[in-house]
């Protein structure tokens, strides 16, 4: 018999494309499966918050529910004395329940009736039959959860494609889900080939080896969103494996074998690939992962034939199989790999990709990456290295400290890349879970100023900002003077975005604009201290302040609400929505989706401040790719259109930065 060699040898990228293009792998399907049964299931629809969480103001410690005025000159030597009302424990409904006269004592996780605004400790007072002395003030909001401040109703909770963790299943517990909808698992059929393998626990004779393969691979595939079986060793017989593999066809989704996939005369699962479906890849251009195989049938199925050494087997199952197989869970997949240094110069022959387990140490300059000198056939390999290097197939030669591509074996390697600082905003958590960011951003919604503190520290890849300068009347470009960031930052336009008061539904208290803050009637939420909103709002009331000849240091006191801080948009519109305050300050949107009306007061430029050395961080220029293609007609079912626009030079640095 003649020795058949590899067909067309392919570049892992390449491998990668050709068998998404010609198999299309889909998950089979989704369903609704309880809670409790859905841990490591692929989630198969976004999710948004239901309801609020917390679902009312409720107190954080045992204490003392009180209005914080009442108290605020309470001292260890002249302690305040209030009545106590009555107590609230946890679980017990506080409609009926005032401040207004005295203390409410309060459980932890009990509900804050509507007028208390704090809670005294349990430790800061002393009980004496129907009254309390208190012996320290408290600040307006202190030991209280607001409703919503966890998170607001209408708030995106999880992406499709998510694999739910214990974490997950606590989230949507607190939310009241019963049944999540979730893919329907591709059923898998995992085997081992070789006369040599034997499986663990029976005895080894010489020139023997305990399969491995099998249950890494299984094993892979089930951390990934499948039902794989291990079904044993396959021996070195065409027949054999054929009338197994064509048995497994009509049972299972698809089949994976390891060995037997070079192009000897012994290694005959390629044969049979060939005979029961289509080869799509035949051989690999990479060192090691050469005699990688797969096919697909005409009903769409999928054969894999991977290398039989271990180590070679788990680098091919993370670079080509993960991206292939993860389309077939429904898991979203994200490509773990980040850019490292080599410590070390590296020579290698032109035309094969190089992959080379390593270990990953952190250094001032970033990450590390330390080569591990062990064979393609090597097991200790598989957990002692963080993950490997990938070496260009066309470059020959390395230079000590060049930038290479790292896969981790893990997740437990670094994985969010891009790290946003700043101000919070509903149009940017659209972007970042259409470009797909959102799988490998952090979020810190820490108010614009927070953004570009973070930024003058090198802590922030981007920093979404909206400061109005008082001065210029100019938004944003005058604070790289300000913070010194004009030669190491600049300003990437975003978008404008239509912001106003929030009031309740047919605006009861007949609220017109922001003069009509200091009424007395009127109680406002406001946001904190850093965010360009909580800027916008001291900016007019100032205004009105010198207008009338008050005081700026008078305005906190008149204007009822003002210490009334909550961190999102949302939280705002649920703060009316729920009768704690008559208005508040927000972008329109959250008014439209919950049903309140809006007083529009201004466009304001959200843009987004960027170091320039992060430019050509890939996550970066994906984002500000995205602002540059950003269609507002796109997301009509989020009414974001209403209240957003979008300029012609959004996604690229604003010519007053330079």
């Amino acid at each position: 018999m003649a020795v058949k060699v590899f067909h067309e040898l392919s570049s892992l990228n390449e491998a990668v494309e050709k068998v998404i293009k010609k198999a299309n792998p889909q998950p089979r399907g989704l369903e609704l499966v309880r809670l409790e049964d859905a841990l490591f299931r692929v989630l198969a629809r976004d999710l948004y918050a239901s309801v609020d969480y917390p679902p009312f103001d409720r107190s954080e410690v045992d204490g003392y529910a009180v209005k914080s005025d009442k108290v605020m000159h309470a001292t260890e030597v002249n302690p305040v004395i209030l009545r106590v009302l009555g107590e609230l424990k946890t679980g017990e409904r506080g409609e009926d329940f005032s401040c207004e006269e005295g203390a409410i004592k309060v459980s932890t996780g009990a509900v804050i009736p509507r007028d208390c605004d704090a809670v005294v400790m349990e430790e800061y007072t002393e009980a004496l039959d129907d009254v309390v002395k208190v012996y320290r003030p408290v600040a307006p909001g202190e030991n209280i959860s607001t409703t919503g401040s966890d998170v607001s109703a209408g708030d995106f909770m999880l992406p499709r494609g998510t694999l739910l963790r214990h974490e997950h299943i606590a989230l949507l517990a607190g939310f009241g889900l019963l049944e999540v909808p979730v893919y329907v698992k591709p059923k898998i059929a995992v085997y081992s080939t070789g006369n040599e393998v034997v499986e663990p626990g029976k005895p080894l004779e010489q020139g023997k080896v305990y399969d491995v393969n099998g249950l890494l691979v299984s094993s892979f595939l089930r951390e990934w969103g499948a039902d794989a079986t291990y079904r044993g060793i396959l021996p070195d017989d065409y027949k054999v494996i054929r009338s197994v593999i064509e048995e497994d066809l009509e049972h299972y989704d698809a089949v994976f074998t390891s060995g037997g996939t070079s192009a000897g005369e012994m290694d005959l699962v390629y044969r049979v690939f060939e005979d029961v479906g289509e080869v799509i890849v035949h051989g690999l251009k990479s060192r090691p992962g050469k005699p990688t195989l797969i096919a697909t049938t005409d009903k769409g199925k999928l054969l894999f034939g991977l290398p039989g050494f271990p180590l070679s087997c788990y680098m091919i199952l993370v670079r080509v199989v993960k991206p292939i197989i993860t389309r077939l869970t429904g898991l979203r997949y994200v490509e773990t790999r980040i850019d490292v240094r080599i410590p070390v110069k590296i020579r290698k022959g032109v035309g094969k990709t190089w992959l080379i387990p390593s270990i990953l140490v952190e250094s001032s300059h970033g990450y590390t990456a330390y080569p591990v000198s062990l064979s393609s056939g090597s097991v200790y390999a598989i957990t002692y290295s963080d993950g490997f290097i990938e070496l260009d197939e066309n470059t020959d030669y390395f230079e000590a400290g060049t930038l290479v591509p790292f896969y981790p074996f893990s997740e437990k390697a670094p994985l969010r890349r891009l790290t946003i600082i700043g101000s919070n905003d509903p149009l940017l958590e659209h972007i970042l879970v259409r470009s797909g960011l959102i799988y490998t951003s952090r979020i810190l919604n820490t108010g614009s100023v927070g953004g570009w503190i973070a930024t003058s520290r090198g802590e922030a890849d981007i920093a979404p900002t909206h400061l109005l300068d008082p001065e210029s009347g100019t938004y944003n470009v005058p604070f790289l003077e300000k913070y010194g960031l004009t030669r190491e930052a600049t300003i990437i336009r975003g978008y404008d975005r239509l912001v106003g008061i929030i009031v309740a539904r047919g605006n009861p208290k007949k609220i017109k604009g922001f003069e009509d803050f200091l009424r007395s009637d009127v109680r406002i939420v406001n946001r904190p201290r850093g965010s360009g909103i909580r800027a916008l709002v001291d900016i007019n009331l100032k205004s009105i302040a010198e207008k009338h000849g008050i005081q700026w240091s008078s305005v906190p006191r008149l204007v009822k609400g003002y210490t009334y801080e909550v961190k999102t948009h949302t939280a705002v519109a649920i703060a009316i929505k729920h009768g704690k305050a008559d208005a508040g300050v927000a972008v329109g949107y959250v008014a439209d989706i919950h049903d309140l009306d809006f007083i529009p007061v201004t466009w304001e430029e959200f843009d987004f401040l960027v170091l320039r050395n992060k430019l050509k961080k890939g996550e970066v220029k994906k984002f500000i790719e995205a602002l540059r293609n950003l269609d507002l007609t796109a997301m009509r079912d989020f009414k974001l259109h209403k209240y957003y626009r979008v300029p012609g030079n959004a996604g690229y640095p604003r010519s007053e930065a330079f």
